[in-house]
């Protein structure tokens, strides 16, 4: 850290240009005081900690919920639809089909166009199961990759299906 004591400044004297006389520089002393910079300090409590703490929380239990995707069943317009009727995931990921028009609807994965080995009675609803009101919802987690087919049993004659990709 660097400090000064005192400093030397010379003043020269203007009088103006017609004086025959000069006169001799003024020589003044500046004290100074040596100025040290204060010193950073982080403090912090349990408090502070804990708020950091449940912000964190929070946080990623945001992110969370924003691996999951919504598909609406019946469209806006009515149509008997999955909306979006083909998507990607990846494993592990929420998909949250909710009931929008055109209902009673369900989900039904069909057992022979999903990956070898998934059980689709596991995955699916009950094809007597069904969401009767606006804003119900299902909701699944498929954690084996592949390509899985889904239908809703009341309206699949009408074309209401879907497929999603895990990866």
């Amino acid at each position: 850290m660097a400090s000064v004591t005192s400093a030397t400044v010379a003043i020269p004297s203007f009088t103006g240009l017609k004086s025959p006389i000069s006169k001799p520089s003024a020589v003044v002393r500046i004290p100074t005081v040596a100025v040290t910079s204060p010193k950073l300090t982080v403090k912090s409590s349990l408090k502070d900690f804990g708020v950091a703490a449940v912000a964190a929380a929070a946080s990623i239990a945001l992110a969370g919920n924003a691996m999951a995707i919504d598909v609406l069943l019946g469209s806006g317009d009515g149509a008997l639809a999955f909306v979006p009727n083909g998507f990607t995931i990846a494993k592990g990921e929420k998909i949250v089909f909710k009931n929008n028009a055109g209902f009673p609807h369900n989900v039904v994965f069909d057992e022979d166009e999903i990956p070898s080995g998934v059980d689709a009675t596991k995955i699916s609803m009950d094809e007597q199961d069904l969401l009767n009101g606006p804003g119900e919802t299902y909701e699944v987690a498929l954690t084996d990759p592949g390509t899985y087919s889904f239908y809703c049993a009341p309206h699949q004659g009408a074309g209401m299906v879907g497929k999603v990709t895990v990866n």
